[in-house]
């Protein structure tokens, strides 16, 4: 590679994390795809220098790509994306109980047929723990290692790589002829206050993502006015104060929690706005999170522009399905020096 920054290529770029993130680590991304508009809105205004393809990317041929960018097969460095996980999600699948059945969950075919058109030196795949138990994961990697790739994948916490996140999620390394090393977890873990301690009030401070309004019921204010500052949850109220829907159903036992300031936040879902559907109150205001500070929380930068939206549940459906980038960083410097070894 000389002093040339190592290529690599998005699958299922979304608004741009994992792009992010292998910038972050060094990498030149030269092309990106997603069908998402919104997403594909944010991606360009963050991404502006990336050739992206706004498409089904089963209507995308390798051929095209390869076109585009001039590049031939084993010329690309790193090849890397998140297949949508949706079908596979704990969630969706009721704790296992329902069958895997979404169309997504074939796109990993699709992720597949990249490798085999571009035979890149590395491939990088992240994606729920669920996937792993899913047979066309097993086919995966399985051609993998047909086409001379090593293979290695683990279940890894977003949380021990600077993402001030509980996460977990399953990351596969693939590297040609040569195994790639997971990086060691950082020695200290951020936290919410690292993350949204100092940031202005909500609601005037300029930064339309941080300012949008929240609309809530008076019985649901008084229910998050009484829950205790830092870390509190609903359970901590007498029972005549919980609503009658928890009394009935004792679990998600975090729904209407607080957030804790000197420990890392829960999982950043696409429902992060809202306090029913998770820890996701701000640990002294009496207020769900901004989408500001949920995309903090995911580990993107302040600066990070993400396009207006009628709706909050439109920009939380992008960062709650978006790449930590600090977590993807710490994984592709692994590749990069990998790629720096065996060059």
């Amino acid at each position: 590679m000389g002093k040339r920054k190592p290529r690599a290529i998005d699958l299922f770029c979304g608004c741009g994390g994992l792009t992010l993130g292998l910038k972050q680590a060094g990498f030149k991304v030269i092309g990106a795809v997603d069908n998402h508009p919104l997403a594909i809105t944010t991606y360009r205004r963050n991404h502006s220098n990336v050739q992206i393809w706004q498409t089904d990317i089963a209507e995308l041929t390798v051929a095209d790509v390869r076109r585009c960018l001039k590049l031939r097969k084993r010329q690309l460095e790193l090849l890397a994306g998140c297949p949508p996980c949706q079908g596979f999600s704990r969630m969706r699948t009721l704790n296992g109980l329902k069958r895997m059945r979404d169309d997504r969950n074939w796109l990993i075919d699709e992720f597949l047929r990249f490798v085999r058109g571009l035979l890149p030196e590395a491939v990088m795949m992240e994606n729920v723990p669920r996937l792993k138990q899913y047979h066309r994961f097993s086919v995966f990697c399985r051609e993998l290692r047909r086409l001379g790739y090593r293979v290695t994948f683990e279940v890894r916490n977003a949380a021990d790589y600077g993402v001030p996140q509980r996460r977990r999620r399953l990351i596969l390394l693939a590297g040609r002829r040569h195994e790639i090393r997971f990086p060691s977890p950082l020695d200290k873990r951020s936290t919410v206050f690292e993350a949204i301690g100092r940031l202005p009030a909500a609601g005037s401070s300029g930064d339309t993502l941080h300012d949008f309004p929240e609309h809530r019921t008076e019985k649901v204010i008084n229910l998050i006015r009484r829950i205790p500052k830092d870390g509190g949850s609903r359970t901590d109220l007498p029972r005549r104060d919980q609503l009658r829907c928890h009394k009935l159903c004792d679990g998600f036992k975090d729904v209407y929690g607080r957030m804790a300031w000197n420990d890392v936040a829960p999982t950043i879902t696409t429902g992060c706005f809202n306090p029913s559907k998770g820890r996701f109150v701000h640990p002294d205001e009496n207020r769900a999170i901004t989408m500001r500070e949920a995309a903090l929380l995911q580990g993107f930068p302040r600066k990070y522009e993400f396009p207006e939206a009628r709706s909050k549940s439109a920009i939380a459906m992008l960062i709650g399905n978006a790449l930590p980038p600090p977590f993807i960083r710490e994984h592709a410097v692994a590749i990069k020096d990998w790629l720096r070894e065996n060059s």
